[in-house]
């Protein structure tokens, strides 16, 4: 069951306070291309602590620094709050299909006046955890395939076309997605 895209997500506290703050600080509209826990949080109902709000992209990208030192982990909003920003530079811990941002999802449209949260949608997302590949990247797979809103073939093809040409180490990658495939789609 995919996240129903006419009905916005709600955020969880203290997202809301400290987004709307930061969108209060905002000089100029940001567009963020939002990734991991939190995607999962406010898009699938996760239940996991996060203290940062994972971001690939800005658009413009020319607004990263300035993101960085409004809501970034030593900022004054994210010590009132407990949660930040954090760019992910892709390439480093994550990679995204190459089309991705055609699929981009909207996370709380209208809700701020100058700040557009956009997800990466679910296999998106889930072939951005490959790279980092770590235990909680595993457990995320096997929630999202418990939801049953992962297609193996859909994942497959996105991987093969728009993530693996880009790589430098396919054979890892390869292995990873075909043993969280195994384990949690090809029961």
């Amino acid at each position: 069951m995919l996240p129903d895209s006419r009905a916005p997500a709600l955020l969880p506290s203290p997202w809301d306070k400290f987004l709307a703050e930061l969108d209060a600080q905002l000089a100029n509209a940001v567009e963020l291309h939002c990734a991991g826990a939190f995607v999962l949080i406010v898009l699938y109902g996760r239940e996991i602590p996060t203290g940062d709000l994972d971001y690939v992209e800005a658009i413009p990208p020319s607004q990263i620094e300035t993101l960085q030192a409004v809501a970034g982990p030593d900022s004054a909003i994210a010590r009132k709050y407990g949660v930040h920003l954090q760019f992910v530079p892709l390439g480093g811990i994550a990679d995204v299909p190459e089309d991705y941002v055609s699929r981009l999802v909207e996370l709380v449209p209208g809700r701020f006046p100058k700040l557009r949260l956009r997800a990466l949608d679910v296999h998106d997302l889930v072939l951005s955890k490959l790279t980092r590949n770590a235990t909680r990247d595993e457990r995320d797979f096997a929630f999202l395939a418990e939801k049953g809103i992962l297609d193996p073939a859909l994942l497959k093809k996105r991987y093969l076309e728009e993530l693996r040409p880009n790589l430098a180490n396919e054979e890892r990658h390869d292995l990873t997605l075909r043993l969280w495939i195994e384990a949690y789609l090809e029961k």
